[in-house]
């Protein structure tokens, strides 16, 4: 227990604290907190985002998205979407981490390289794929015709088939170099005893990932997957330069049709709705997520 003079130090130190605290919490409340409330109250209304005419209607934003067909595909897009991306980045950026810890020579070249890509904007990233898919002087058929496989060429964002994949591929390119860092720390910080001691007892290379390597990355796979799944669900502008949600609807997301509706069809009342729905389904997943990975976190 601390002394009466102890105590009342502490004490004393109380308002300065709050002195420090206050100016942010002045600015994370007008700048967080105001507009997400602002929001909750625009969800509940008609308005088209520039007239000051805001006439509320109560659930009928919510009772449309429920009903709406075209909101439904946007939202098995996006699922598809995030599900591939969490799976496929955590499995390169994994890979990538394990090729840079292991290499000897020009370790922080490969390091660059890798990491690169995530330096690149979304929008730069859209373009730069957007050439190289191009169908009829992308790169990708280029090299398909010169190699005398001109038959497998196709309209890579062009056609409802191959458009999702397109827009997948890509974003793995561009965001597995981040997760890549978060794992290559994990790594360094396995002891290399351990997998000399399993070398020596004969585990091989899968043996030593599967029951070492693995399972003391635990806290690095949550931390990556969690965010490569906010990130996933939030994704917009590979989509907005890549296929502009197309062809058709085929990649429409979640996030794109909130743009799509709330700025190109003047519905910003049912945008913030959408924004709205969107919100409690990361909120929801995360939430399982994480318990998930912090139960196996736990068990390993």
């Amino acid at each position: 227990m601390g002394t009466p003079a102890t105590s009342q130090k502490k004490k004393k130190q109380h308002p300065f604290a709050i002195v420090f605290i206050l100016p942010s919490f002045i600015l994370y409340t007008l700048f967080v907190i105001v507009p997400t409330l602002g929001s909750v109250y625009l969800s509940f209304t008609s308005w088209d985002g520039i007239s000051e005419d805001i006439r509320f209607i109560g659930f009928a934003n919510f009772i449309e998205i429920w009903n709406s067909p075209r909101v439904h595909n946007a939202l098995k897009n996006t699922l598809i979407m995030t599900v591939s991306l969490v799976i496929l980045e955590n499995i390169a950026a994994i890979a990538m981490a394990l090729m840079v810890d292991k290499v000897k020579w020009f370790k922080n070249l490969f390091r660059s390289i890798f990491y690169f890509p995530t330096l690149l904007s979304g929008i730069v990233m859209g373009f730069v794929w957007a050439m190289i898919l191009n169908y009829n002087f992308g790169v990708v058929n280029q090299m398909l015709n010169a190699a005398g496989l001109g038959s497998w060429a196709v309209d890579w964002l062009g056609d409802p088939n191959y458009a999702m994949l397109s827009v997948i591929l890509s974003t793995v390119w561009k965001g597995a170099g981040y997760y890549m860092i978060i794992y290559l720390a994990g790594l360094q910080g396995i002891p290399a005893e351990l997998s000399e001691a399993a070398s020596i007892d004969g585990a091989n290379g899968w043996q030593q990932f599967r029951y070492i390597t693995f399972p003391l990355l635990a806290g690095s796979v949550t931390v990556c997957m969690v965010l490569s799944m906010i990130s996933a669900l939030k994704i917009f502008d590979q989509i907005a330069v890549m296929t502009d949600g197309g062809p058709g609807f085929a990649t429409e997301t979640l996030t794109y049709i909130i743009y799509k509706v709330g700025f190109g069809e003047l519905r910003q009342g049912f945008g913030t709705a959408l924004a709205m729905v969107l919100f409690i389904i990361i909120l929801i997943i995360t939430i399982i997520q994480v318990k998930i990975l912090r139960k196996r976190e736990v068990q390993y």
